[in-house]
């Protein structure tokens, strides 16, 4: 039995119970309110024959509700599992089968009730489901320790906030780094989490400056984007104290424009839905290497290895491997995923890295195939098998491409079966019916067959290269 991490929230509702909690549009809710409301959503779980150690999913887009049923749900003693609204009707099922939840919440009642946290518990808090490298949703799973200690983290070294800090939360809250980040460290410090549904450069703008926001965790697409938009000036962001990049790559050219125009710093990190955030350029350290995604947080450990596991030399390039209280206990019922995964507790990252005498991590490469778009993982095998299913295509592969404004971009490419009449506008579409938007290929190659290597295998790199 550990203890249940909703006890640290209630903790900062008890020590500022006036203190505003959460914005959201015209809709303020103190830390008491939301303490109640939070009770209230406990309550209503157990009048369902919800119970503790029971599984619930939240498909719920940012706002209010979200937080509330989170948070009650963790009082209640459940395993939540947050899906990203945007899935497909297919995508999730797959999750929710893998899941085997008790019971799907899609609404959130508007009851208060005072509800007693369930103190000690021996289910994980959450689950966070990211595709699998074979196309099978892998969901990671966190104990209340692991949340604990990687909010600690955020509240603390990486962010610095203070109950007098409104942090920004237009990150996806059904994804590692928006929940984390802009919602529960910010909940912990009894500071203000001011909540947008969704990104629109216009609206973030108008939101830092109505509700004077200190931090401003966002993704580096969500920073270009607001440098290229006009009408806006530096006194518009003139209460943030940092920004914060992570779930993709930050372009150093990228953070130096952002700096050069408002003046703030962005913090860049390297995190993982398994892991938190280990890597990270702290608030209270004023160093910034352009290459380099900072160094490991406090109470992290990292290591660089090659292929045999054997310790590297520093300054060479291996693989990344890190161990943090915050990483996850394993991938939910698949034992083979974990044991690859988490060895002799490190964590296998697939990144290929090299740490700087200072200490300060560069990431090099990936072993792994996952295409980082705009902030959100895709993983190839999943997109291929949706555009296999399409009777007229052979064979699919898919690789990430560079692009300037979302990191990486998703490029298809396609061979057709003899007599074909489908077009690339077809297999978009049809894609688009099967994997959430952001999954999807803006563009299909269709080319006679692929190049391939001595193996067989496709030879993705080449299919890659830019073409004559």
């Amino acid at each position: 039995m550990v203890k249940n991490f909703a006890l640290q929230l209630d903790a900062s509702a008890r020590r500022t119970p006036d203190a505003i909690a959460l914005i959201a549009g015209d809709t303020r809710l103190t830390y008491r309110q939301l303490e109640r409301r939070a009770g209230g959503f406990a309550r209503w779980l157990e009048a369902r024959g919800v119970a503790p150690g029971d599984r619930v999913a939240l498909i719920l887009p940012n706002g209010i509700p979200f937080a509330v049923a989170l948070y009650g749900a963790l009082k209640r003693g459940v395993t939540v599992a947050p899906l990203n609204p945007q899935l497909t009707e297919d995508e999730r099922a797959r999750i929710l089968s893998d899941f085997a939840a008790r019971g799907v919440v899609e609404a959130v009642p508007e009851e208060d009730a005072d509800v007693a946290t369930l103190e000690e518990v021996d289910a994980p808090a959450i689950v966070l489901y990211t595709s699998g490298s074979t196309g099978r949703p892998k969901g990671a799973v966190l104990s209340h320790p692991a949340v604990s200690a990687g909010n600690a983290s955020w509240k603390g070294a990486v962010m610095a906030l203070t109950p007098r800090d409104r942090v920004l939360a237009v990150l996806p809250l059904s994804h590692s780094y928006g929940i984390n980040g802009a919602l529960l460290a910010p909940l912990l410090a009894g500071a203000t989490a001011a909540i947008l549904e969704r990104f629109s450069w216009a609206v973030v703008v108008g939101a830092v400056k109505e509700h004077a926001v200190t931090v401003l965790p966002c993704v580096a697409t969500m920073f270009q984007r607001m440098l290229d938009a006009p009408g806006w000036t530096r006194d518009d962001f003139a209460s943030v104290r940092i920004a914060l990049s992570g779930a993709a790559p930050c372009p150093w050219p990228l953070a130096e424009a952002w700096r050069a125009r408002t003046g703030i710093r962005i913090l860049r990190g390297y995190g993982m839905t398994e892991l938190h955030r280990p890597l990270s350029y702290l608030a209270n350290d004023p160093r910034d290497f352009p290459d380099c995604v900072g160094r490991p947080v406090p109470g992290v450990e990292i290591r660089i290895v090659d292929d045999g596991g054997r310790d590297l030399a520093q300054g060479d390039v291996g693989e990344l491997l890190i161990k943090t209280d915050a990483a996850m206990d394993g991938y939910l019922a698949q034992p083979e995923e974990t044991a690859a995964t988490l060895v002799d507790g490190w964590f296998r990252t697939g990144d290929l890295a090299r740490v700087s005498p200072e200490g300060f991590v560069s990431i090099v490469g990936r072993k792994k195939e996952m295409i980082l778009r705009g902030g959100y993982s895709v993983y190839p095998p999943e997109v291929e098998a949706a555009l296999a299913a399409h009777p007229d295509v052979r064979e699919a592969a898919v690789v990430g491409v560079p692009h300037t404004d979302l990191g990486e971009e998703v490029a298809a490419f396609v061979t057709l079966r003899p007599g074909a009449s489908a077009t690339t506008d077809d297999l978009i579409a049809w894609c688009k019916q099967r994997v959430a938007g952001y999954k999807c290929p803006r563009a299909i190659t269709v080319v006679a067959d692929f190049p391939r290597t001595a193996t067989g295998k496709v030879a993705k790199a080449l299919l890659a290269q830019p073409r004559g």
